[in-house]
């Protein structure tokens, strides 16, 4: 039953639940909103971390996750899926398989193995394997950054040169279109290879210490993007200028990196003093007696 209200794109991230709300699916959730779109989540793990970085990871039973995402596609018509942190070859597995069943449009892979900050495995061995063999191919986007795209292929990159070629490697491996991300270089240029086209795309960088979230909001936005109907080239270029600005307008909430201001649209000026109205009554109008 509807009150009349357009549904807007209903995207899911299946990623790791980050306790600063920095990264993970609360930035990826931030990040749908910030883009009209509503979003549902199915959490592979918990960690246990601060601004400071990842102390543990504590992953989902593979069972769990399967039933988590199982509910939610049988539930709501889903315009796409962003994948983040796996934890595991298990939970690799069932996206594997949850990808096969649904065939989804949009399906944005970001292959997060290890944390910016902090030692503790994101996704072990079995499970990089497993993504590197089977789940890339699954994936109408991937988004590595340059270690994580080593890590993929086994090259060395060091330069934007470094970045095409490991790009083309990935598509080699059954990639459908690779967006290799140079957050790491001194300015931050991304490279987008899809069929035999290669794109950079300069940036320019934004002098903050405020970045944990970078990898997750960019490969959300690209999601919310595409389910929006845009091209992969456009939306790659609009999350690029959405994350670019959701750093220039982040703040510090701990002792280390701060988080990307998601939501900087979203900014309430607080109702001058003396002329906003404060309801008489404790009653909120929803829950007043009826009159008759």
């Amino acid at each position: 039953m509807g009150n009349g209200h357009q549904t807007p794109p209903i995207l899911l991230t299946v990623a790791g639940f980050d306790p600063t709300c920095g990264a993970g699916i609360a930035a990826d959730l931030k990040t749908f909103a910030a883009h009209n779109c509503y979003g549902v989540a199915a959490v592979t793990a918990l960690t246990v971390q601060s601004t400071q970085g990842v102390r543990a990871v504590h992953a989902i039973p593979a069972a769990t996750l399967r039933a988590q995402i199982d509910a939610l596609a049988e539930d709501a018509t889903l315009a796409g899926v962003k994948i983040g942190m796996l934890a595991n070859r298990a939970n690799a597995s069932v996206v594997a398989e949850f990808l096969d069943k649904y065939r989804f449009t949009h399906v944005v892979l970001d292959p997060v193995s290890r944390p910016t900050a902090g030692d503790a495995e994101l996704l072990d061995e079995a499970g990089l394997k497993f993504v590197r063999d089977e789940l890339l191919k699954r994936a109408s986007v991937i988004t590595p950054n340059i270690p994580e795209a080593e890590f993929l292929t086994g090259m060395e990159v060091k330069d934007v040169a470094g970045m095409k070629a490991a790009g083309q490697k990935l598509l080699e491996m059954g990639a459908r279109a690779v967006i290799v991300t140079g957050g790491h270089l001194d300015r931050p240029i991304d490279v987008l290879c899809e069929g035999t086209e290669i794109e950079t795309f300069g940036g320019d960088h934004v002098r903050s210490p405020n970045t944990h979230g970078t990898g997750c909001t960019f490969s959300s936005a690209i999601a919310a993007q595409l389910a929006g109907g845009q091209q992969l080239r456009e939306a790659v270029i609009l999350a690029k200028a959405y994350v670019t600005k959701a750093i220039e307008k982040s703040y510090q909430t701990g002792k280390g990196a701060g988080p990307l201001n998601q939501l900087f649209r979203f900014h309430q000026e607080p109702p001058a003093r003396g002329i906003h109205e404060v309801p008489q009554h404790g009653m909120h109008p929803a829950s007043e007696p009826a009159t008759h």
